[in-house]
């Protein structure tokens, strides 16, 4: 690690170390607690990052897990890193709409529902909504990693993908329409898929990223492909942004037993897209 003032430092330093920009805590917290009184701090530490690259000086943001509960107590009022970015663009005059997607090796997830119980999921679920992240989405991809007419997968919400409304009626009267809608506008379209058939390696083949109706549809899926490895990635930010996909793991915190490749590989990512970018 090597301590730098400005990011225009970074490139000379990256050979030999990790170029940080050092903004001490007031307070240095006990490995394993949560510390409130580091939260304004951390808070001011996004909002930096996000500062930067959107003024150009850097290219991607690679965040670390953060811990909410302690954030709260500093009137944090977002979900979680992805709403905190889009609301910074949202400030910095830019129109916005974030969608989460995690990848494992050749998987590309998206939860349309993300963070809500399961009972909330059927209403919450809309034509809409489906066809907004759909768009962000093959834009992104084509942006960021250079496909040029991405392939667009889309499971069902009910097992069998609703076996033709025998179990449930939300493929015919939201999830269908959708996706006629966007096959309409030139998509790549496939699906309602059967989500317990989706993901082997067969399916994977067919398809760039599969748009999955709820959080552990899709979750579950990149975490068992690779567990260790997985990315979150922010589309529809005006900049890249990656994260590894884990919390903050404070039962082992300050042990030395954690595994940093999925911090690695949102690292890796990050540079990946910015060269597709280019």
């Amino acid at each position: 690690m090597r301590v730098i003032t400005a990011p225009s430092d970074a490139q000379a330093v990256f050979a030999q170390a990790l170029p940080v920009l050092h903004r001490p805590l007031a307070v240095h917290p006990r490995a394993g607690v949560i510390a409130t009184e580091t939260a304004p701090q951390v808070i001011a530490a996004i909002e930096e990052a996000a500062g930067l690259v959107l003024s150009g000086a850097g290219t991607g943001m690679v965040t670390n897990p953060i811990q909410k509960e302690a954030l709260y107590s500093a009137a944090f009022r977002h979900q979680g890193h992805t709403d905190f970015l889009a609301h910074l663009s949202a400030r910095h005059g830019h129109a916005v709409q974030e969608v989460m997607m995690l990848v494992a090796q050749d998987l590309r997830a998206i939860p349309v529902t993300v963070h809500i119980p399961l009972k909330d999921v059927p209403a919450k679920l809309s034509g809409a909504a489906i066809i907004a992240q759909a768009r962000v989405a093959a834009r992104d991809l084509t942006r960021f990693f250079g496909i040029a007419a991405p392939r667009l997968a889309f499971t069902g919400l009910n097992p069998h993908a609703g076996e033709n409304g025998a179990m449930g009626r939300e493929e015919i009267e939201i999830i269908g329409p959708a996706l006629e809608t966007l096959r309409r506008e030139g998509f790549s379209v496939l699906g309602p898929l059967s989500a317990d058939t989706a993901f082997h390696t067969e399916a994977r083949a067919r398809y760039d990223v599969i748009l999955c109706m709820y959080h552990d549809q899709a979750l579950i899926p990149v975490k068992t492909l690779d567990f260790h490895g997985g990315v979150n990635v922010s589309l529809g930010l005006p900049f890249i942004r990656t994260s590894p996909d884990h919390g903050t793991a404070l039962a082992i915190a300050g042990s030395g037993a954690a595994n940093p490749q999925s911090l690695i590989a949102a690292i890796r990512l990050a540079a990946r897209m910015a060269g597709a970018q280019r």
